[in-house]
């Protein structure tokens, strides 16, 4: 892995390590896993794409009528 130096304003770094705290996580894991997100490398991507290919052709949308169910209908 590769060390990358940031320069930034001292209260947006503050409010970043309040943020990783609450989160559970270091700002230093927010930034790597932003850049993964930017590079395109998202499990949260990767785990939409997978979910649509999957229901892709599954016949579950409202089609071009719409949908043929009330509320009703789906708490029966």
């Amino acid at each position: 892995m590769t060390n990358l130096t940031l320069t930034i304003d001292e209260d947006i770094l503050r409010r970043t390590r309040i943020r990783a705290l609450e989160l559970g996580t270091s700002v230093n894991a927010m930034v790597r896993d932003y850049i993964r997100q930017v590079a395109g490398d998202s499990t949260a991507a990767e785990g939409i794409a997978e979910f649509f290919e999957a229901t892709r052709g599954a016949g579950a949308g409202s089609g071009t009528e719409g949908r043929s169910w009330i509320r009703d209908d789906v708490y029966r």
